[in-house]
């Protein structure tokens, strides 16, 4: 597993009982007011963890309020303190709902005699500035600080206003000639000028504002030579374009002169540093003109270290589409060879430096060009590219620095990448690859056959050639002790699929394995590549090592599933009744494991993707078993002789085979039922990466085959329709699992397609296809994908709702003639990847009402009035969300409302994350319609007064 995943069991404990958030406050709040400084800070610094944990507005709101009193009272150390959190809760200051009252409260202190009172009231107004932008008051302590004689609130003064220019048009547009003047002016310090330019990087809010700022900047180059004022200004230059857009290729040239011209190390780094971030930003406005200059730069540069860096540049733009324009021919000049260009030229003559980095560089510019300009002849290009890559394969394998192993991650890299673009060249890079893998060190060993693997799996064909110099290493391994080699060479023979070279070696070296923590992965990787007998020998010899119950169970559990698995591998073709005990076994195997993958689940890791995976493929099992018992029926169980006239009765002509026409109905019904709850899985993982939403979409796509093979044979099949299915063998295969379920989905529309309309209306080679289908897509082993071990993007919503009641169980009373104004606020909690396969582009929430029980008489009211259904999406900002609904309850009774919250993603795809919220409302006669109703029942007519006065008169 990577070490950046987070493990299912990872938190296995069921956790401490903890606080709610009124009692966590006021816990906070009891050290806020202590009279001893140590818990006051401590109280303050507890802040941040308590605003992760509650992120709702009304405790932030509480919290932020108490912080500001605390900041309005205290010393200048606690005032420092509550600076540190504001900063660091920066993005709950929106949550903030009296912002007035919280702004008074830390604005009183700019009024203090003491500076450093003031330094920290300005640098906190310059932390707020994201929710005060257009604040006159802060706007005008800024501008009256920036003329302090104190140089630590002058200091303090340039950071809010920063802060405020990037915020604000208007702050920014007044503070442009401030700041300008004090720049230009003789009295400033020349380090209070080096502090001041960086704000103009924020005058970017208009075209005029941005101009103005270019022009002071660039009389600065011109006017302060020295390297400090150049290389803040043109930083701040190469920001202010990049922020503005419009202004990128002028800067660009700038850097390039610089660089070129000015003899200063220090200035040509931070030009090379820029050049880097705008071919970063904005490669497509570098014209071929720019490349050519970097090139011819590099070409001439002494210094290794500013090569490096020019060559870095032009490795990224390699990769971009700046390099297509590079290579297209000006107008009205004859085409010339790729080999002509300097930045080949160049590529050609670094990809034997002695410097490793510019090494480096070199054969990645050449394996981009290679890669991306696959419409000309580049031939040479290519070999070079191969010499270069196999030149640094041999240095860097034999060392094994740091260094080394960083310039080997990206060579290898390269060699995936020509490979994938130019398979042509893959059989000389897998014989380079595997005639150093015996004489390389053991972290280049590691990190060679995790390039062995990717390139076999992008193709397959090339692992046989693999597998003799494999077996060769493998007798080393049985001689070592490091546990790093017997993982990778493991993987490399698991992803090669070569199970017989595989066992012939188990035996030897498991036992050399047995007490090895890299056991797990290895059998992880044989779990999910379908080795399900390797992979169930490991996980029993690991059972009785692990120190938890949860761990015991999860083991446990993947244990029984791969045997499971490894009981279908007995199918044959023909022997259907085999077939039935071979499933059999198989589910006994999954109900055992199901029971143990339950007791592994705790609160905070429930394992629901598992478990719904798991109990989906014990139906689709239990569902095959049930369609080859109905084939065999027709053996089993003729039809009666009474059958062709019930047949030509009902005009039927199914009805002539008897009790299978039904069945096959309940089969085919049995089979879209699951292919919708594989869709709901589908649509409940949203954090899964790709590899095991595919899987799940292979599982749902054999359950359509089946019931459409079920249609076209039995049931339908003069409607029968094969051209929608058939375009689903031309989509690109990522992985041999799915090579090998779409060859079965093929072979079995086939068959299909030709005995369709043919030995009406069933006959046994109907049967026997069928049954045979079952047995080819059962015969390819299960493969359980990433998702299923391991989570690298975690992603929740935690909802809240108001008004809500103190007691879960007890019901919001509401009058049937109002409304109830339903407060709907969410927060989107993520892991530490958030966004690595898709990202929340909007929440979308659904309320619904259910009359649960009803109270009074029976009235006839219209059935809109009966329920509420309602959805709204919200766009998510800084990880919140909010919106109301107005929902009716004009029936009297108790009403159950579900709040049900899903995600849309920016591919616009709608996920069913959850959660799902309730609360009960109960909803009574308003007092003047109960008041009517009581004297209409004791036969007393109802004043003139009250017959004139309505629900509404009253307001």
């Amino acid at each position: 597993m990577a070490a950046g995943g987070k493990s299912f069991l990872a938190d296995a404990g069921y956790g401490e009982q903890e606080l709610d958030a009124n009692s966590a406050l006021m816990e906070l709040d009891k050290g806020l007011r202590s009279g001893k400084l140590g818990e006051q800070c401590e109280a303050v610094v507890r802040f941040p963890r308590l605003f992760q944990k509650y992120p709702f507005p009304i405790l932030i709101n509480s919290a932020f309020l108490k912080l500001a009193d605390v900041f309005r009272v205290g010393n200048n150390f606690l005032r420092l303190c509550v600076l540190k959190v504001t900063q660091q809760s920066e993005k709950h200051l929106e949550k903030i709902l009296n912002v007035d009252e919280f702004v008074k409260r830390v604005f009183s202190v700019i009024h203090s005699n003491d500076p450093v009172a003031r330094a920290i009231t300005l640098r906190m107004l310059g932390s707020m500035a994201s929710i005060i932008p257009e604040r006159k008051n802060a706007h005008h302590s800024i501008r009256q600080s920036l003329d302090s004689h104190d140089n630590v609130e002058v200091e303090a003064a340039i950071f809010a206003a920063a802060n405020f220019s990037a915020q604000s048009k208007d702050f920014a547009a007044g503070i442009c000639n401030k700041i300008s003047e004090m720049i230009q002016g003789l009295a400033t310090p020349v380090d209070l000028k080096l502090k001041l330019i960086p704000i103009l990087q924020h005058m970017h809010h208009d075209a005029s504002l941005a101009s103005s700022s270019r022009q002071l900047l660039q009389q600065l180059v011109t006017s302060y030579p020295s390297t400090k004022m150049v290389i803040v200004t043109l930083h701040t230059f190469t920001l202010l374009a990049a922020s503005s857009l419009v202004d990128i290729p002028k800067q660009v040239q700038l850097l390039l002169q610089y660089l070129k011209n000015d003899p200063r190390k220090a200035v040509k780094r931070l030009a090379i540093q820029d050049l880097k971030l705008l071919a970063n930003k904005m490669p497509h406005t570098w014209s071929r003109e720019n490349i050519q200059a970097l090139c011819e730069s590099a070409l001439h540069t002494p210094y290794d270290s500013l090569k490096l860096g020019m060559l870095s540049v032009l490795s990224t733009l390699s990769g971009t589409i700046a390099i297509k324009q590079y290579f297209s021919s000006a107008p009205g000049t004859a085409a010339t060879t790729a080999r002509s260009f300097d930045l080949v030229k160049l590529a050609q003559e670094c990809c034997y430096h002695n410097n490793r980095g510019i090494a480096a560089h070199g054969v990645r510019i050449l394996t981009n060009i290679s890669a991306s300009c696959q419409e000309k002849d580049l031939l040479p290009l290519e070999q070079d590219a191969v010499f270069g890559l196999e030149s640094l394969l041999v240095l860097c394998s034999q060392d094994d620095s740091p260094g080394a192993q960083a310039t080997l991650k990206i060579t290898l890299t390269c060699m995936v990448k020509l490979v994938k673009c130019r398979p042509h060249l893959s059989q000389s890079v897998v014989e380079s690859l595997l005639t150093q893998l015996h004489s390389a060190q053991d972290a280049a060993r590691i990190l060679m056959c995790h390039c062995l693997a990717a390139i076999a799996m992008q193709l397959p064909v090339l692992a046989d050639g693999m597998l003799g110099d494999l077996m060769e290493l493998y007798k080393v391994i049985g001689r070592s002790t490091t546990d790093k080699k017997q993982e990778l060479l493991f993987q490399t023979h698991c992803y090669c699929r070569e199970e017989t070279y595989v066992f012939k070696i188990k035996n030897k070296y498991i036992s050399r394995l047995v007490f090895h923590l890299v056991k797990l992965s290895c059998m992880n990787n044989y779990f999910m590549q379908g080795n399900h007998d390797m992979a169930r020998e490991l996980y029993q010899s690991l059972l009785t090592q692990v120190a938890s119950e949860h761990f015991y169970f999860w083991l446990n559990s993947l244990k029984e599933f791969s045997h499971a698995e490894q009981c279908l591998t007995g199918l044959q073709e023909d022997n259907y009744s085999s077939a039935l005990s071979c499933i059999a076994e198989a589910l006994k195997s999954y109900h055992k494991g199901i029971a143990s993958l339950t007791a592994a689940s705790t609160p905070l890791n429930p394992l629901s993707f598992q478990c719904g995976f798991v109990k989906l493929r014990i139906d689709l099992l239990q569902a095959f078993s049930q369609l080859i018992c109905t084939c065999n029926s027709l053996k089993t169980s003729p039809p009666p002789a009474i059958a062709t006239t019930i047949a030509m009765t009902s005009g039927n002509d199914l009805q002539r085979c008897g009790r299978i026409s039904n069945q096959m109905k309940l089969s085919m019904e049995e089979f879209r039922n699951l292919a919708v709850r594989y869709g709901d899985l589908y649509q409940s993982s949203f954090d899964a990466d790709s590899a095991t939403l595919r899987n799940v979409e292979l599982q749902q796509q054999s359950c359509l085959l089946i019931s459409h093979a079920i249609e076209a044979l039995i049931l339908d099949p003069e409607s029968a329709n094969f051209q929608e299915y058939s375009s689903n063998g031309a989509a690109h295969v990522e992985s041999e699992y799915e090579r090998r379920m779409m060859s079965v989905f093929n072979h079995v529309l086939e068959e299909v397609e030709s005995l369709n309309r043919k030995y009406a209306p069933v006959s046994y080679l109907h049967t026997a296809c069928l049954c045979s289908a079952v047995i080819a897509l059962l015969k390819v082993p299960l493969s359980f994908q990433r998702y299923f071990f391991q989570k690298l993007q975690s992603t929740s919503i935690k909802l809240a709702l108001s008004p809500s009641p103190r007691n879960p169980a007890e019901p919001i009373a509401v009058q049937n003639n109002q409304q109830l104004a339903l407060k709907v606020e969410g927060v989107v909690q993520h892991g530490s990847k958030p966004g690595l396969f898709r990202k929340i582009q909007s929440v979308c929430l659904n309320v619904s009402s259910v009359l649960q029980s009803k109270s009074g008489q029976d009235y006839k009211i219209p059935i809109d009035n009966m329920t509420n259904e309602m959805e709204q999406r919200v766009e998510p900002h800084n990880d919140y969300f909010s919106t109301q609904f107005l929902l009716n309850f004009v029936i009297l009774g108790t009403h159950n409302i579900t709040v049900e919250s899903s995600v849309i993603d920016s591919n616009g795809i709608v996920w069913k994350t959850g959660p799902k919220t309730t609360i009960f409302v109960k909803s009574l006669e308003d007092p003047y319609s109960q008041q009517v109703r009581l004297q209409q029942q004791q036969g007393q007519p109802p004043s003139q007064q009250q017959q004139q006065r309505t629900a509404y008169s009253r307001f």
